[in-house]
């Protein structure tokens, strides 16, 4: 049982989701950071000096704050941009690779139709 274990979590795929996930968690603050202490502030200075994340509106004994909200949906958007532009990236770089792949013919395959060519003649 010890060495399915072993085999299952020090398997390539495992090992690269865990160091996805902590990459992503980490660049996630990051971003939060970047909207938070800079965005937001540059914002809040555009609209009068105001502090989005403060903005929010009374309705009876409830507080519904659309500041905060707005700040995480930027994030959200922020997020979700950079990943879009990192999969582009990938898959145009996958794409070149399969490219070369296919470009190239070995002189096997050359010399496996040259052969097919002579036996077809016959």
């Amino acid at each position: 049982m010890w060495k399915e274990f072993r085999d299952f979590a020090f398997k390539g795929n495992v090992v690269d989701l865990a160091v996805a996930v902590i990459i992503g968690g980490a660049f996630g603050l990051i971003v939060k950071s970047l909207v938070n202490d800079i965005i937001m502030p540059l914002v809040g200075i555009l609209i009068g000096g105001i502090d989005i994340s403060k903005m929010a509106v009374k309705v009876g004994t409830a507080t519904v704050a659309y500041g905060s909200f707005l700040q995480t949906i930027i994030n959200f958007l922020i997020i979700a941009f950079s990943i879009f532009i990192m999969v582009k990236v990938f898959n145009k770089v996958n794409k070149k690779r399969v490219e070369e792949k296919v470009v190239e013919e070995t002189n096997t395959e050359k010399y496996l139709k040259q052969i097919t060519e002579i036996l077809e003649k016959k």
